[in-house]
C-alpha cells in the first residue's frame, strides 16, 4: 500500500511539471476582431479597452464606468463582440449593460493578441488601420469647469488627445486650474456628427475620457485656431457662440452651452423661452437673451432678443 501511494505522488508531481495544452487554458473556439460599445444609433470602438480587461480578469459585469464613456446617454447600451471561428465564419456577440462577460469562448483571452479588424455595427467589414483614429463625432470645442464657471481648454485637449487615446479627468489635467473651486467639475466636449447635429460630451472629475469616438483624435489635424477641430467647410464660416446670457437686470444666467447645443448646420433658429434656455432666472419678469457669436475666428457680433420673439443667426 504504501509503494502505491508513492507511485501515485511522484505521476502526481510528474503531471503537475507538465505544461497543459494551451486550448485548456485561454484558447477557446473563436478569434476577435474588434469590439463596439453603445445603441444603433451612436457607439464606439472599446477593443483597446476590452484587451485592458481581458489581462485583468476572465469575466466582468459591464457598465458603463468600465469603458469610460456613455455613447448614447439615457438608452440602454450593448457591447458586440465582432469574432471568426476556426472554419473561418464570422460572427457577433451581444451583452446588454449589466450582463457578465465571459471570455472564455474567444482564443486569446488574457493573451490580448487578437483585434485591429474594423466592423460597423452591422458587421460589415470597415477599412483596416485608419479606422483606429477616425471616429463619428467631430470636436468643435472643448470647455471645463461648472454651468455657473467654466474656461475654453480646446488647445490643451488637442495636445492630451497627440499624447494618449485615454486618460483620466483631474485639475492637473489642464495646468492644475480650477475655474469654480470647491465644485465638482467637468469637461464637456462638443461635437458633430456624420448628420451635422451637434451634442456634447460630459466627463466628470477622476473619469476616463476615451478619445476613440472623435474623428481624427490623435492626428492633431483639427483645422484652424479656438474652436475649430475637424475640417472647415469651403465658403462658409462655422458659427461660433461665444457667450450667452438670460434674464432681467443683474438677475441673468449663462446660457452659453445651452445654445451652442442648439446650433444645427451652423445655424441657430428658435424661440426665446425658460423652456428653451431650461432656466428662469428672474421668475414674473420680461427677459431678454444677449448673445455675443462670430463666423469662426470673424469679428463679434452681439444681438439682443426678448422672451417669446425669435433669435436667428447669422
Amino acid at each position: 500500500m504504501q509503494r502505491r501511494h508513492l507511485t501515485l505522488g511522484l505521476a502526481s508531481s510528474l503531471l503537475a511539471g507538465l505544461t497543459l495544452p494551451a486550448r485548456a487554458q485561454d484558447d477557446g473556439e473563436f478569434l476577435i476582431l474588434q469590439a463596439r460599445y453603445g445603441t444603433e444609433n451612436s457607439q464606439v470602438d472599446v477593443t483597446g479597452r476590452l484587451r485592458e480587461l481581458a489581462r485583468q480578469d476572465q469575466r466582468f459585469r459591464l457598465t458603463n464606468d468600465l469603458f469610460g464613456v456613455d455613447p448614447d446617454p439615457g438608452r440602454t447600451k450593448t457591447l458586440r463582440i465582432y469574432a471568426r471561428d476556426r472554419q473561418g465564419r464570422e460572427r457577433w456577440f451581444e451583452y446588454r449593460e449589466r450582463d457578465w462577460v465571459d471570455g472564455a469562448q474567444f482564443i486569446g483571452w488574457s493573451g490580448g493578441n487578437w483585434g485591429g479588424e474594423s466592423r460597423g455595427w452591422h458587421g460589415e467589414r470597415g477599412d483596416r488601420g485608419e479606422r483606429r483614429d477616425d471616429g463619428d463625432f467631430t470636436i468643435l470645442y472643448a470647455t471645463y469647469g461648472t454651468e455657473r464657471r467654466e474656461v475654453d481648454v480646446t488647445g490643451r485637449l488637442r495636445e492630451l488627445a497627440r499624447r494618449d487615446e485615454r486618460f483620466r479627468l483631474t485639475n492637473d489635467t489642464f495646468g492644475g486650474i480650477d475655474p469654480d473651486p470647491g465644485k465638482t467639475k467637468r469637461l464637456r466636449i462638443v461635437a458633430r456628427d456624420r448628420a451635422g447635429q451637434q451634442r456634447s460630451f460630459d466627463y466628470r472629475e477622476y473619469q476616463t475620457v476615451d478619445g476613440s469616438q472623435f474623428v481624427g483624435w490623435g492626428r492633431g489635424d483639427w483645422g484652424g485656431n479656438g474652436n475649430g477641430w475637424g475640417p472647415q467647410r469651403p465658403g462658409s464660416g462655422r458659427l461660433v457662440i461665444d457667450n450667452a446670457s438670460y434674464g432681467s437686470g443683474n438677475r441673468r444666467a449663462d446660457v452659453s452651452e445651452v445654445l451652442r447645443a442648439r446650433v444645427r448646420g451652423d445655424r441657430l433658429e428658435a424661440q426665446v423661452s425658460n423652456e428653451l434656455l431650461g432656466i428662469d432666472p428672474a421668475p414674473g419678469q420680461r427677459k431678454t437673451l444677449t448673445v455675443t457669436y462670430r463666423r469662426d475666428n470673424g469679428r463679434a457680433s452681439t444681438v439682443r432678443v426678448d422672451e417669446g420673439d425669435w433669435i436667428r443667426l447669422p
